[in-house]
């Protein structure tokens, strides 16, 4: 499984923004933007960007925030530029409806790479059948279930012990031992986790489609 490498905290630098990578530590004083808001690297003169360098940092935000790679990335705006419906709109709700993505924002994994992790590592069922797969795009009434065993539901429950996740509406709490939740519509634009929710998804449509 490909991931991502980088120091999560210069990602955020880069961006210029919060992208939340590590959890709660982005909360707290410990934040690298927090400390020094500022891209890393050598402190030259920076020019005004240009109407690219705009687009491309839109969309650098949207891939990392998800954690995605670029190909990953390309593949869903593909899909969703395929689609009859408004392309911003189908791009977001894919990226919400990844399973690693889910299982964040039901409050069993502290951020998105630690999700993915849980996934990875065979933590997680889908619809009762076990699953490796952090890219698995969830459906309407898809139920997701940490394993029926002590390690797995030790890893959950403490991470819901530490935090009150704000669970979106799409979203449903079905049990709590095992931790269980289910997808209970579609997840739409204004499902996007507020973190984010400021993206300008129409210059990432600029930018790939150009």
């Amino acid at each position: 499984m490909a991931r991502i490498t980088d120091p999560v905290c210069r990602i955020c630098r880069r961006e210029g923004v919060k992208l939340y990578l590590k959890g709660l530590r982005c909360e707290s004083p410990k934040c690298a933007i927090e400390r020094r808001n500022q891209p890393p690297g050598m402190h030259l003169r920076r020019s005004k960007p240009s109407e690219y360098g705009i687009r491309l940092r839109e969309k650098q935000k949207l891939k990392r925030f998800y954690g995605l790679l670029e190909r990953q990335f390309r593949r869903y705006f593909e899909i969703a530029s395929r689609s009859k419906q408004n392309t911003g709109e189908v791009l977001i709700t894919l990226l919400e409806r990844r399973l690693d993505n889910v299982v964040f924002r039901l409050g069993f994994a502290p951020n998105r790479a630690a999700a993915r992790q849980l996934v990875a590592h065979g933590h997680v069922t889908v619809n009762s059948v076990p699953t490796d797969i952090p890219s698995l795009i969830m459906k309407p009434n898809d139920v997701v279930s940490v394993k029926n065993r002590k390690r797995s539901i030790d890893l959950v429950r403490l991470q819901v012990q530490q935090t009150s996740p704000n669970i979106p509406d799409f979203l449903t709490i079905t049990n709590q031992e095992p931790p269980e939740g289910k997808m209970t519509r579609m997840p739409t634009r204004g499902d996007m986790d507020p973190h984010i929710e400021e993206i300008r998804e129409q210059l990432i449509i600029e930018f790939c489609s150009r």
